[in-house]
């Protein structure tokens, strides 16, 4: 049997995960894609290519000339443009596709969540009241806030905001996960924090600050993620490898 060509369409940890296991069989030929929004990511033990690939037509031209048989999206919950792209290119040139998408998080009691459809809505959720705020939401969208600059902002994520928010009082932290509820305590009570703004990007890493502002009643301004396109998902690395390896079944060839 050839080795069966996949792309990944990474940069979560769950990508990460995947590669890390496809890259120990020999059945398996699979290459990793990375937006390169990230200025130093983390080496990955498979061929990586680094950039978009030109909207669905680009895509599609892809797949094809590096005969992919499986594509595998598992790109952060709300990278909403490449999913769609994923889908879209999928079903034009016939190459299978699922997704590899962390579970939500749920809110559980104590929990004081305002959940809001997208970071537009979270700015308005602020209120008026000046407040000191937490942004844990990247750097992408950060500058969205700068609409309501009555607030003081926190603002954390991998790689500098550029240019930096547009309001008279933010400080920047520049680190990556995973962090640790006793630490995001920390963090927000010594910086007076009263309401941290963050994504439904469900997982472990960055579960502490939820814990976190549940323990020292803080309000949570939950980004809810975006409608996701109708194709088959999974939740675990594990359901991920059941699945390619089904798909490449003579069995699931048949339809059986």
């Amino acid at each position: 049997m050839t080795a069966h060509r996949i792309l990944i369409l990474g940069g979560t940890t769950e990508a990460r995960r995947l590669a890390e296991r496809l890259a120990q069989r020999d059945d398996i030929a699979a290459t990793i894609s990375l937006a390169g929004r990230t200025s130093d990511p983390i080496p990955l033990p498979l061929p990586t290519r680094n950039g978009g690939f030109g909207g669905v037509d680009g895509l599609v031209d892809y797949l094809a000339k590096e005969s992919i048989d499986l594509i595998v999206d598992a790109t952060h919950p709300f990278a909403e443009q490449i999913s769609a792209n994923a889908a879209k290119a999928a079903a034009v040139s016939g190459v299978k596709i699922f997704a590899l998408r962390r579970p939500t998080w749920d809110q559980v009691e104590g929990d004081c969540w305002t959940r809001v459809a997208d970071v537009g809505a979270a700015v308005i959720a602020l209120g008026e009241t000046p407040r000191t705020v937490f942004l844990a939401i990247g750097r992408q969208e950060a500058g969205r806030f700068a609409a309501a600059p009555q607030h003081d902002y926190l603002v954390r994520s991998v790689d500098p905001v550029e240019p930096p928010l547009a309001v008279p009082r933010c400080r920047y932290i520049l680190t990556t996960g995973p962090f640790r509820e006793a630490d995001e305590c920390r963090l927000l009570e010594e910086n007076h924090v009263d309401a941290v703004v963050a994504k439904n990007s469900g997982g472990s890493a960055t579960y502490g600050k939820i814990a976190a502002a549940r323990r020292l009643g803080i309000e949570v301004i939950m980004v809810e993620r975006p409608r996701q396109p109708g194709i088959e998902a999974v939740a675990s690395v594990e359901a991920a490898l059941t699945l390619i390896d089904q798909r490449r079944s003579p069995a699931w060839e048949r339809g059986e």
